[in-house]
């Protein structure tokens, strides 16, 4: 009854902000399209554009469903331009569950009651989201931990209860799903299904903070000599799947430019630090921040790390492979030289297009979305957008844009519209590109052969010293087989010349009869 009463809520809503129509327009004929035809009538919302009314209903359906609009608009590749931009506005705003429900979670995490671990607690949340929310706190020392002492942290808490609705939303929309595919070639195309459970992946993964804190725990590894970002530590022993305990990060969101001002933050150096640091997790070390918003992004102002960048919130991480950022940095490499063969090459070499692809058909392909970004200063040059139309492109050679890259083309495009935010005459090219051909070099060139040889180095160590004896094993191996060969090469040699010595007998006597046959033949006709 639960989920036929959820059913009737979104139908309702739908309607109220005039999401029918542009439902009865992907069906097909039959009595669906009939009804939604007469319904559609009193609908009160049609006059918005369509993005709007999509993202009205996905706010007026609950976190859940705003989430999924915000995990959509990365799918640019799949989505029209219009709808795909408002769903990008998706904000997720939601109350906070009560101080005392969030004392009796944090308790039953850590074993122990509040006021054992915290010399102060604030019971009112800073933050509340759909699946989260967070508390202010300052530590006590303990035996163990000593350096705790007056430490102020930040204890995010997962939603009580929220497991079960989301399960509840995520059936709902596997089923919404599957009636768009079996009812609309439209809606086949953008495939629903395999968007949902994207989503599902994702919301799973932000339901397990511990993953959250991993995530963030590998970045700081990576930055920790770094001048340009800091990340939170996290305090492991108070760090659970539903409740993670971490650094107080102080500073101004990135959002908030006029303060920034104020403060007198260099923007242009804010800006170029950006892109740097971005371009560093993405080819450095093929580990990004894939949730790269204003609310999560902001800028220290303590006067040893003035002008550092803080991020926060590492429930969505992307990860790509040596191959995924080979095909990238090649990618755009070749596309600021202007060679669209190469680019085509690129992604027949990927192993995404089928293999029958022409590569003229694909290098004007590509050609037609990159030539027009040339008419215009590098600095308007948005790598975001042209990843995007490589990757729509893309559709018409049935290439599978796998989803680690349309989860970077989302951030980068996050990232680029941060960057001209702070500094609109940013080159982006100016700062990415030095980034790029680090690390082809480090990669493909003299360095990279360098450095995978001394990566090998501690395998060929353990090899070297017992070289000669595997040398001598094969050789021994190999005289062994020789011999059996050999063996095996005088048993064929007596099965030939037994068989020469039968052909010959059977030769001979069939010579024999045939003379004695002849003989006999000849003397016949004489006597006639």
């Amino acid at each position: 009854m639960r989920r036929i009463a959820r059913i009737c809520f979104i139908f309702f809503t739908a309607w109220r902000y005039g999401l029918l129509p542009l439902l009865r327009d992907v069906l097909k004929s039959g009595v669906g399209r009939s009804f939604l035809t007469v319904v559609c009538w009193t609908s009160p919302g049609t006059k918005l554009p369509r993005g709007e009314r999509i993202r009205l209903t996905l706010e007026a359906l609950g976190p859940i469903f705003v989430k999924f609009g915000q995990v959509l608009s990365t799918r640019r590749d799949l989505l029209p331009e219009d709808i795909a931009n408002e769903l990008a506005k998706l904000q997720d705003q939601v109350p906070p569950f009560s101080n005392a429900e969030s004392r009796r979670l944090i308790e039953e995490a850590i074993g122990q009651p509040i006021e054992e671990v915290f010399m102060s607690f604030d019971a009112t949340p800073v933050a509340s989201a759909s699946v989260a929310q967070v508390h202010f706190g300052v530590l006590r020392a303990t035996d163990k931990h000593p350096e705790w002492a007056h430490k102020t942290v930040a204890i995010k808490v997962l939603r009580p209860g929220i497991l079960p609705v989301i399960e509840g939303d995520l059936a709902l929309m596997y089923d919404l799903a599957k009636v768009i595919e079996k009812s609309s070639e439209d809606g086949r195309r953008l495939k629903p299904t395999e968007n949902v459970a994207e989503f599902d992946t994702y919301l799973h993964d932000e339901l397990d903070l511990m993953r959250e804190a991993g995530n963030a725990s590998q970045l700081r590894r990576y930055f920790a000599d770094s001048k340009k970002l800091m990340i939170p530590e996290m305090y492991w022993d108070l760090c659970h799947t539903n409740v993670i305990v971490m650094q107080k990060m102080d500073g101004i969101s990135i959002g908030r430019t006029a303060d920034l001002r104020v403060a007198g933050v260099d923007f242009k150096k804010l800006a170029a630090d950006g892109v740097e640091i971005f371009f560093t997790q993405v080819f450095e070390y093929g580990f990004f921040h894939a949730d790269m918003h204003p609310g999560n992004i902001m800028i220290s102002l303590e006067p040893e790390t003035f002008g550092r960048f803080i991020s926060l919130d590492f429930g969505i991480v992307g990860a790509l492979s040596e191959s995924d950022k080979n095909y990238l940095a090649l990618n755009f490499l070749a596309f600021f030289n202007r060679d669209y063969r190469r680019v085509a090459e690129l992604h027949i070499e990927s192993g995404w297009v089928p293999a029958n692809t022409r590569v003229e058909e694909l290098e004007g392909a590509v050609r037609s979305v990159c030539e027009p970004y040339f008419d215009r200063p590098l600095k308007e040059i948005s790598l975001g957008i042209v990843l995007m139309r490589l990757f729509q492109t893309s559709r018409r050679f049935k290439i599978e844009i796998q989803p680690q890259l349309t989860l970077l083309q989302k951030t980068l495009l996050n990232v680029e519209g941060l960057a001209r935010e702070l500094d609109p005459d940013l080159d982006l090219w100016k700062t990415a590109k030095p980034i790029l051909e680090k690390w082809v070099d480090k990669q493909l060139g003299w360095r990279g052969l360098l450095d995978g040889l001394k990566e090998e180095a501690p395998t060929w160590a353990k090899i070297l010293p017992t070289l000669p004896r595997l040398i001598a094993d094969s050789l021994a191996q190999s005289r062994h087989q020789t011999k059996d060969q050999n063996g095996e090469l005088e048993v064929l040699k007596a099965l030939l010349l037994e068989e020469r010595r039968t052909h010959r007998l059977i030769a001979g006597a069939l010579l024999f009869a045939g003379g004695f046959l002849a003989g006999i033949l000849i003397i016949s006709l004489g006597i006639y």
